[in-house]
């Protein structure tokens, strides 16, 4: 079973966190906290940003509107399910004294957004009718 799934019976059921290790010093626990929210509201921002591509710019062509707004839905559902995921690996990392998790998801997430602009700086260049 991957670690990702073994992870998914701790969303529902924070507490089973507890069970494992010993308990961390509170900053470290409430700093975790706090890049847990970070990311959602990260998530939030991408999903807006998705709605408002799609709504708010009727002119722009169906595949370059609905293109951009998918990644940015899609990059925001990834973003949300990956927040609650990272704060379950990093709390049981903690409680077992070992290392905090490493990710690639950040710099994926990077380049997701950073192929979304590229593309609405060409849209804006090259106008809304492409």
């Amino acid at each position: 079973m991957s670690e990702f799934l073994r992870n998914v019976r701790f969303w529902f059921a924070p507490d089973r966190v507890r069970d494992e290790g010993d308990t961390p010093d509170y900053r470290f626990s409430l700093a975790n906290e706090r890049t847990f929210l970070a990311w959602l509201r990260t998530a939030l921002a991408l999903i807006g940003g998705g709605f408002a591509v799609d709504q708010f710019l009727p002119e722009l062509r169906w595949a370059w509107r609905v293109g951009l707004a998918l990644a940015l839905l899609g990059a925001g559902v990834l973003c949300s399910l990956r927040a609650i995921n990272h704060w379950v690996r990093c709390e049981r990392a903690m409680r077992r004294g070992e290392d905090l998790p490493a990710s690639r998801f950040p710099a994926l997430l990077s380049l997701v957004v950073g192929v979304v602009a590229v593309a609405m700086v060409f849209v804006v260049l090259v106008g809304w009718e492409g």
